[in-house]
């Protein structure tokens, strides 16, 4: 497979198109099960986070408004 050949192409499609393209990229590599190690710094940060949520359960966002706020800046 020729990656640039296939970048040149994904730059063709709609936004929302290479959304769903990377939604769907994302999708078949969970379906793998593949448990990739994480490296310290990652669990650090998982841990950090997973932290925050148990301190503070109702400061977070859901995807909905994420996506919202996103569309804003753009």
């Amino acid at each position: 497979m020729d990656i640039a050949a296939a970048l040149s192409e994904i730059k063709s499609l709609s936004l929302e198109d290479r959304i769903h393209l990377v939604q769907a990229i994302w999708d078949s590599i969970a379906a793998e099960q593949v448990h990739l190690d994480l490296t310290d710094a990652q669990k650090q940060e998982l841990d950090r986070r997973i932290d925050a949520y148990d301190t503070d359960a109702q400061n977070v966002l859901t995807w909905e408004e994420v996506k919202a706020a996103v569309r804003e800046e753009a």
